[in-house]
This record gives C-alpha cells, structure tokens and sequence, in this order.
C-alpha cells in the first residue's frame, strides 16, 4: 500500500495505460459500412415515407397423391408491382429444385477434410445414415416439373429456369404502381424426410401410414425490394426464403380419410368435419384446456382401416408470405383459445399416437405461452391460427404452422412410450422456437436468403425469455453469455453479418451468438427498460414490411437514446470475443499531513513486513553488546525515525492554517484509493461489472460502461475508491459479459475447482484366437432368447 499526497489524487482519475501499437478506434462511428439512410429506410431505422414493397396473392388448387408420395397443382398469381421501377421479367422461385440430382447443393455438397478423416481411428467413418443420403440424393427423381406457364388470357409465357430459379419474361413491361396475373402449372415427387432430410417431406410409420408435412410445394415470387432488387440468389439449403405478402385462396384434395393441418382459417369444416368435430372445435374457443377435436381412438380407427376416394379441404389466409400445410389419417387433433388484448386465437396442436404422452400434455400450452410472451416484446399476434405439428421435421416454421419433432421413444422390453427430460424440454423450446418464427421472420419479413441472424437470432433471444417465463431454473440454454464464451475464442468461425450460405458453425453463428449479444445488451449496456422499448418499437416500426441489419441497429440507438455502434461492430461485424483480465492493483491511501498519524501509519507498514530469516534465528541466540553496556545507549536508542517531532507538528500546522473547511475535511476523509488495471486481451470492448468485497466481508458491484475503453481499447487503470480496505476484486461476477477466460477475472487469483476421474490402465487385448473360437450366433438363437425372455 501507498500513501499519496493529496496533489496527485486528482491525477489517478485520468490514468490509462499508452498504447504501444497503432490506436484502434473501437468506438468509431458504423457510416462506413452501413448503407446511406433514404426516404425508404431513414437514419432513425424506421420505414421512410417512400417506402415500398410488393405483393402477391394466389390461388391454388392442389392434390396429394398418397400411393405416389407426389403432389400436383395449378396456381394463378397475382403480382402487384408497388415499385417505383418497370419491370420487364419476373423471378419465381423454385425450390423443390434443391433435390434433383444436378443441383448445386448436392454438387457442392462436402465431407470433411482430409485431415480429419486422417485424424481418425480404423473403426471410425460415416453414419449409416449420411451414405444412405448421399446415394438417394443421386437418383432421386426430385425438383419441380412445370407443365406449363401462361398469361391471364391462357397464353404461353416463355419462361426460363435457372436451377432453383425461373425467369418469367414479360410480353410487356409491367409498369409501377400496375398488376399482373399468370398461371402455373406443376407437379413435384416429395422426398423421404428421414433419407433426403430437408424441411418438408413424409415419414412412414410401421403401420404403414404416412404422414405428410408439406412446404415449399409452389412456385413461390422472388422478392424485389430497394436494396437488393430481386432477391434470386440460390438456394443451397442454408439460406432460408425471402417471399412476399399476399392472399392465398387454396383448396387442397386428401385422401377422404386424411386430417390437414395448414396456413389460413377452414372455409368448409361441414364438408370435412363430422358434427361432432364441430361441435369440440367450437367449445375449443373458450375452453381453459386442450379440448381433442380428433381423438386418438378415432384416429387408430382410420390407421385401420383406409377410406377410399378423396376429400377437399378448403382454406384462406390473409396477409402471409408463405403457405404450408400437413396431412395425414393418423393425427390426433386438440385445440385452444387464447384471447388477450387485440390477440384472438386458436392454438391447435396435430400429432400421430406416437407423440403422447408427451404432445397431448405440452404442445397446444407451448403455442399458448409463446404467443402470450412474444406479444410483451414485439406486438399482439394478429392471425386467427397457430398450429404445431409432429412429424418427420425437427423443426421448420410457417406462417401460422409449425413442424415440431421430438417425441418419445417406445421401450423395446415394454413397448410403453416414455420421455428424457431432454426430450421434453426439447419439445417445449421447438415449438416457442418455431411457432415465435410468425414474429420473426413472418410478419417482421427479413430477408433470410441474405441474413439468417435476421430471424434466427432475434427469435432465440425471445425465444430464450420466453424460456425463463415457463419455469424457474429451465434448462439452460446455448445462447446464454456463459454458454457461448467457448463459441467466442473458437478459430473457426466468421462474423455474424455474413451471407447465410457462407456461415461456419451455423447454429452457434446465427441462433446462438446474436442470442447472447442481445442479452448481454438488454442485461448489461443498456438495461431492461431501455432495451425493451427499443425491441418492441423495432417490431412495431417493421411488422408486415422487410427490414435489414442497418434499420434494426438505427432502431435500437434510435429508441434507446444510445450510441450503440462499437457494439454492432465487436459483436456483429467482428470475431473478437470478450477476454478482460485483472492485471494488478495498487492500493494507497490519502495522507492527512498529520505527523501523529502519518508517521504511525509508516510504523505500522514496516512492522508489517516480513520478519528477515536472519533476525528470527538470532532472536533469542545473539548476545547484544547495548544489552550488556546500557551505558551505550542514548536518544537514538530510545526514538526511532518514526518519532513526531515538534518540527513536524509545527510544519503540520503551517500547512493547514490556510486551507479550507472542504480541503480539512477532505484530509481526515480516510478513503482507500486503489489503481486496478485492466487489459483487453480478447479485443472486443466490453463494460466492466466489479464486484468489490471488502475487509468487513460486504460486498458491492460497481458498473462501468464499455466507453471507459475509448481512449486505450487494450490496456486501461481505473480508481476505485472504498470507506474501508478492499480484499477482492471480481470482474464480470455473474458472468453476463460473456468473457471467454474468467481465470484473469479476479485478484487475488482464484483457484479454477474441477474433478479428477480416476481408471485403470489395462485396454482390451485383441485375442484373435478367442474370436476365432467364438460360438457364431443366428437368427435362431436371437427368436430363443426372446421366447426365454417373454417367458420370465
């Protein structure tokens, strides 16, 4: 510890560690790579007063061949160009087309490197699985086949398909603020979900039914919008859609005994329901429970029994951008409603035997509470339907339905269906997941192609408070701060304002970093009230238009009131991660000018130093000559330096006679001063959260914002001033800042606790000859032992 003149305190305030190497403006302003604020899109992130964008409706016919596993249809479309532009073509998407056996995503397709496949053992390789994939991929007679395209007259049109794009030229230019209409004919083989994967697609189940969970199943519009133009890059798998609103009338035909699940309100529940279907769905509407529309007796009945002839069903959806829909003999059907505010709802859940018990319990509940908990954050759900259904999907999102796949498992002793605690909260979380998608990107229509972390990571972050609302202490999640420090110092990774089809580590990169900026962000820069409103007003500014990376960052400093720039350039526009480290601390202490206390003061910190080896053994041991000739002592003898003179006291009172009352007070103050450096050794600046613990054993955490690295962003030395000594420091306590080493966090040093697993060394030998001898087992022995074991 260090006594410090009163004149250099005023000096400590300011200190910082000068920068070797070249300054590094952490906190320099983002104009260099946002894009010049418009009428369309304004500096404050909010939509200008020229905004545009277009729209598309359509009507469908359709029908599901079940024998065939193949679907055919035919659409009219109806494009509304709202531009300012002329436009000469028009790009419809295709994106069956991903599955023909030339396309780019299965001509790009990879395994990995070469050194890690070296890197492994001789009894590693590649799944089962992932070969099945691979060599279905290559003969599966997959892709849109478009039969025709035609003008609203029934005139050919010349159209041109580019892989999963095609061209519709014009035969005249459509002008602004003018519509066109044109009709699709087409047809399309739909894949096995659990071979070719995918978002769509349809499970076989052992009883030889099928179940169907259908999307991007038309040809759907390309967006044109002001920044892009048309939005037809490629779609290789990863970069999800970018679509339109519109209206959609479509009518789909299903094998008469089948249950469809889709987009849009019934239009015709007399001709598909039986009266007592009916009857449950309307009590549904106000019921405080699941109310079983399609019980799971009457859907075993028809897995039984197959129906013949087919059935239509009819549905309308308003304002959507996309259109899906399942079906299938074997759904068990529950509904709810759920009415709050302008919110009017009626959450369904669709699922097969093999969900329950774990469907029946938590499904139609999950729908509820996402929508109940996205609504505080962003804006009331304004459709009439959300739906969750099981199937071969793991988790796929529409507007107004979602594929959700986690369900039980079947013992194979008992054959009785039960769940893992994974699986139960995996159901959960899916389901807030993809059902909070009709927020984020269905209704706040970001383009997806472009930036996955549009959609993906603003719905995690919901999604993660959503969580927190289910239950106390839920199952931690991978986007929490803590969680993703590993993410943060790993070398392979790109920042997350990359291209969607060019992002490594996908799920950490797109859902599970920006989660964690955000919650850093709401928690730790700007607070929950600041942040909160920023959020909502974000959502409120963008519900039903297509927002991009600059207006959501302009919104948040918009609605906040704060200068957030280093912050999307560390977390959104770098790989930087969070590492401060405590380097040292220097602890003094205000000097009073008081002899009386000062040279007391000093006494006591020499007599606190460590006892020389020397002096402890001859204590005790060495005859002194003073001891044994007192008459060699004198004043020197009985005073030492730390003796107060009246010099001292004389030269006190000089200096104090012309201070101020303030200036005395201030001198018996008795503050604790301490100088506590601190390096950025991860490179992305972050706030300083310390915890303080002092001598008395309370504890205090003192907050200070990232800008205190604006003038040195790699080494800096802030004051701390305590009432009484400090004995620890602590850096990011709770670990909200997500820093990637808490090693360096604390001073003293504390020691990282772990376990040690204790095993022996032997290893299996490879005994050949005792292979060799080895009884070879049959198909006959293995039916004994299971007639033994039926037979206990």
């Amino acid at each position: 510890m260090i006594r410090l003149p009163i004149g250099l305190a005023a000096l400590c305030l300011t200190m910082s560690a000068i920068a070797a190497e070249p300054f590094d403006d952490k906190f320099r302003q983002l104009d260099e790579l946002l894009p010049t604020p418009t009428t369309i899109r304004t500096a404050s992130g909010a939509p200008g007063h020229a905004y545009w964008q277009q729209r598309a409706d359509y009507q469908i016919r359709a029908t599901l061949d079940e024998a065939n596993r193949s679907i055919s249809g035919a659409e009219t479309i109806t494009y509304h160009n709202n531009s300012p532009d002329t436009l000469s073509y028009l790009w419809v998407q295709l994106d069956q087309n991903i599955y023909k056996p030339n396309s780019d995503a299965r001509t790009t397709a990879t395994l990995p490197s070469r050194e890690a496949w070296q890197g492994r053992s001789a009894t590693d390789g590649v799944k089962f699985d992932a070969i099945r994939t691979v060599l279905e991929a290559r003969t599966f007679p997959g892709g849109f086949n478009i039969k025709s395209v035609k003008d609203g007259n029934g005139r050919p049109l010349n159209f041109v398909i580019n892989r999963t794009m095609m061209r519709i030229d014009l035969p005249q230019p459509l002008k602004a603020g003018a519509r066109t209409a044109f009709s699709i004919e087409w047809s399309y083989n739909i894949t096995d979900m659990k071979v070719l994967g995918g978002r769509s697609g349809y499970e076989k189940f052992d009883d030889k039914n099928d179940l169907f969970e259908i999307a991007q199943w038309f040809p759907r519009m390309a967006a044109y919008y002001d920044v892009y133009g048309w939005q037809h890059k490629q779609f290789l798998g990863s970069g999800e859609f970018t679509l339109e609103f519109g209206d959609y009338d479509v009518q789909l035909t299903v094998p008469a005994d089948h249950v469809v699940a889709s987009t849009g309100e019934l239009q015709n529940p007399d001709a598909v329901l039986t009266p007592a279907q009916r009857d449950r769905l309307k009590q549904a509407r106000t019921a405080d429970k699941p109310v079983l529309i399609v019980t799971q007796a009457e859907a075993e009945a028809k897995e039984k029994q197959r129906a013949t002839g087919t059935r239509t069903w009819h549905y309308k959806a308003k304002n959507v951008r996309d259109f899906a829909f399942a079906s299938s003999r074997k759904f068990i059907w529950d509904a709810q409603g759920f009415k709050k505010d302008s919110t009017n709802v009626l959450a369904m859940s669709y699922y097969p035997k093999e969900g329950n018990p774990l469907w029946g319990q938590y499904s139609t509940q999950s729908i509820i509470h996402t929508i109940d908990q996205y609504n505080k954050y962003s804006f009331d759900y304004p459709y009439p339907v959300a739906i969750s259904v099981n199937g071969p999907v793991g988790g796929m999102e529409y507007p107004m339905i979602s594929f959700n796949g986690p369900r039980p498992t079947k013992d194979k002793k008992t054959g009785e269906l039960t769940y893992s605690k994974r699986t139960k909260y995996g159901l959960i979380s899916v389901i807030i997941h993809e059902v909070g998608h009709n927020y984020y990107p269905m209704i706040i229509n970001s383009d997806e192609r472009q930036w996955t972390w549009m959609d993906e990571g603003l719905n995690s972050f919901v999604q993660y408070l959503a969580e927190q609302a289910w239950e106390e202490h839920y199952p931690q999640s991978r986007g929490e701060p803590r969680v993703i420090a590993d993410y943060m110092k790993s070398r392979n990774q790109v920042p997350i304002m990359t291209n969607s089809e060019s992002v490594l580590q996908f799920g950490n990169n797109a859902y599970a970093k920006p989660t964690a900026a955000l919650i850093v962000l709401r928690e730790t820069v700007l607070g929950r009230e600041l942040f909160d409103f920023a959020f909502r007003e974000y959502a409120q500014r963008w519900k039903f238009k297509r927002p991009t990376p600059s207006d959501f960052f302009r919104t948040m400093e918009d609605a906040s009131g704060t200068d957030l720039d280093w912050f999307w350039r560390g977390w959104f526009y770098t790989t930087d991660a969070v590492d401060v480290s405590v380097d040292g601390i220097s602890e003094y202490t205000i000097g009073t000018k008081d002899p009386d206390i000062e040279k007391a003061w000093q006494k006591a910190q020499r007599d606190a130093q460590p006892i020389s080896i020397t002096d402890q053994r001859n204590k005790g041991t060495l005859p002194r000559r003073v001891d044994a000739h007192p008459e060699l002592k004198d004043f020197y003898n009985e005073h030492d330096d730390f003796t107060v003179t009246n010099k001292d006291r004389n030269k006190y009172n000089e200096e104090t006679e012309g201070l101020e009352d303030w200036e005395k007070a201030l001198l018996k103050e008795g503050k604790h001063l301490y100088l506590v450096d601190f390096s950025n050794l991860g490179g992305l600046v972050s706030p300083l959260v310390l915890e303080i613990t002092l001598q008395s054993g309370k504890k205090y955490i003192e907050r200070v914002p990232a800008e205190v690295w604006r003038y040195s962003p790699k080494k800096i030395t802030k004051l701390i001033i305590t009432d009484e000594p400090m004995v620890g420091l602590t850096q990011d306590p709770y670990l909200e800042t997500a820093d990637t080493d808490v090693s360096n966090n604390a001073w003293p040093r504390k020691a990282t606790p772990s376990r040690l697993e204790l095993f022996k060394s032997q290893r299996e030998q490879n005994d050949m000859m005792k292979d060799f001898a080895e009884k070879l087992k049959t198909a006959k022995d293995k039916d004994a032992k299971t007639e033994a074991q039926k037979a206990e």
